[in-house]
């Protein structure tokens, strides 16, 4: 019997951290306002991302060699676009308005040739529905679906990303679900948040069933809780494992047992240049 102490969070510890069992089902659908963390109001009037400094945006260490650590720029979400959208997007962004009335959280951007809806969350699994089933949408993949984690955008912290095709079609579109995450100080200053803090969203596997282990990686990796998913666990780290490893505020290196028991400290700090 080994005597390697048992991770905070791990099977069979005292504390079941944010490690959820095999089978459970989040969604309750007495209780809508607990299916879903939507994001904190619908106006998009802040949409800065960070504020970086220098050159490179380094934030520890002496990082900007450059010269030009006086620089301090701004990064934000592009701002909603104007219609007409051009081509067959106006014809898509219709429809999708006319069948699913209310669905957009505020802000739809063409960037790049491409369209970003930003969709409500409590509307996202009746929108996906019909972008299947109409004759006129026919989205009938999903050939991605991804997270992006925003630590420094207050009320809006977690994006659900999910890329659409339309094979009848031959188009491509992108909704993207905007997430208040109310545990990720808990996330930074420990390593780990409660179940109960991190954000939620409906499960599209009902629709989508190839996206079942595209939920379960986006679980594993950022800590969102796809409500209604059949069987959400780790797909990638052990099931013991205690955070999320693309969260921004997830410790780059110093994992004391990737090596049993060899300490790999953070990237910024493994070599000086002084």
């Amino acid at each position: 019997m080994s005597d390697k102490p048992t991770p905070s969070g791990a099977a069979g510890g005292s504390d079941s951290g944010d490690r959820i069992p095999d089978g459970r089902n989040f969604l309750d659908s007495s209780k809508p306002d607990q299916v879903h963390t939507p994001a904190q109001g619908r106006e998009w009037a802040d949409r800065r991302i960070d504020t970086r400094k220098g050159m490179w945006g380094a934030t520890s260490g002496p990082g900007d060699t450059s010269g030009y650590g006086g620089i301090v720029r701004t990064v934000e979400i592009a701002g909603s676009s104007e219609r007409p959208y051009g081509g067959w997007f106006d014809e898509v962004a219709d429809r999708m308005e006319e069948l699913v009335p209310d669905f957009s959280d505020g802000l739809t951007v063409v960037d790049r040739g491409e369209i970003t809806f930003f969709v409500r969350p409590e509307k996202l699994l009746e929108l996906v529905k019909v972008l299947r089933d109409d004759e006129a949408l026919r989205f009938e993949s999903c050939s991605c679906l991804t997270c992006v984690h925003y630590p420094k955008m207050a009320g809006r912290e977690m994006h659900v990303v999910y890329d659409l095709l339309s094979m009848t079609h031959n188009r491509r579109i992108r909704l993207e679900v905007a997430l208040a995450d109310p545990g990720q100080e808990d996330v930074a200053r420990t390593g780990r948040s409660d179940i109960e803090s991190l954000p939620h969203v409906p499960s599209i596997v009902s629709v989508y069933p190839h996206a079942d282990f595209q939920e379960r990686e986006a679980w594993d990796m950022f800590g969102v809780i796809f409500d209604g998913h059949p069987a959400l666990t780790r797909i990638l780290m052990p099931d013991d494992w205690v955070g999320h490893p693309q969260r921004k505020d997830y410790p780059l290196g110093g994992i004391p047992i990737e090596y049993k028991g060899a300490v790999v400290p953070p990237p910024d700090q493994r070599r000086s240049y002084n």
